[in-house]
């Protein structure tokens, strides 16, 4: 399966008729440009799981006019990732693979 097969598993996987009436996944974009993704913990089995923050060519290691950087966390039980327009893909990974090994 690729990224978008998977997220549409996971999501799936979280629906019992009550968590998609106020949670979600939300995929939206950056006018840098980039992606911007937030994926609901609050309700899953990963809520309050530890996620060591992920980044590239961010912060100090930026490179002014660069494409190719990311960033994912979790913060007040949301996974958000953003990314430059080439890492939608890099983002969802880093989430299903986190999600993967938290949850064997």
């Amino acid at each position: 399966m690729n990224e978008l097969e998977e997220i549409q598993k996971w999501f799936f996987d979280q629906c019992d008729d009550d968590w998609e009436h106020a949670f979600g996944v939300n995929i939206g974009t950056l006018d840098n440009p980039g992606w911007a993704v937030e994926i609901d913990l609050e309700g899953t089995p990963l809520e309050g799981l530890k996620f060591n923050v992920i980044e590239k060519g961010v912060g100090k290691d930026a490179i002014q006019g660069d494409n190719d950087w990311y960033t994912c966390k979790i913060e007040k039980k949301v996974f958000k990732g953003f990314g430059g327009p080439f890492h939608l893909g890099t983002i969802l990974r880093i989430f299903l693979n986190w999600q993967k090994d938290v949850i064997s």
